[in-house]
């Protein structure tokens, strides 16, 4: 075998599957979307809390549904360059009265969730 067949089979399999091995070359950039939230952010808080205080410890929710507006939702997204996507939810669910009385999702309620507020 030429060199020249060595060099075109060579640049044919490039060609042919040097697709994934580029796209790794070609840089990505990381998506962030949404309240990011810290574990500590989220132990802080408690049962009974009003919707002031829990907007002023995590910020605004990214939805309230329209027909449950005692329904809190807090979404990330984080979409690294060439990874797999990752998202974390967290519900917040309150009463009539604005106060916090339940939280789920991806984080776990603290252990002094329940104390309330003194």
């Amino acid at each position: 075998m030429s060199w020249k067949n060595i060099a075109a089979l060579t640049l044919a399999l490039s060609l042919l599957g040097g697709c994934s091995v580029v796209e790794r070359l070609v840089y990505r950039i990381d998506i962030n979307q949404g309240n990011f939230l810290e574990a500590k952010d989220v132990d802080t808080l408690r049962f009974g809390m009003n919707k002031e205080q829990v907007r002023y410890v995590l910020g605004s929710p990214m939805l309230v549904e329209q027909g449950h507006p005692d329904t809190w939702y807090y979404v990330y997204y984080h979409k690294p360059g060439h990874d797999e996507p990752q998202q974390k939810d967290l519900k917040l669910s309150f009463d009539k009265n604005n106060k916090l009385i339940g939280l789920s999702g991806d984080y776990q309620p603290s252990p002094q969730f329940m104390n309330g507020m003194n």
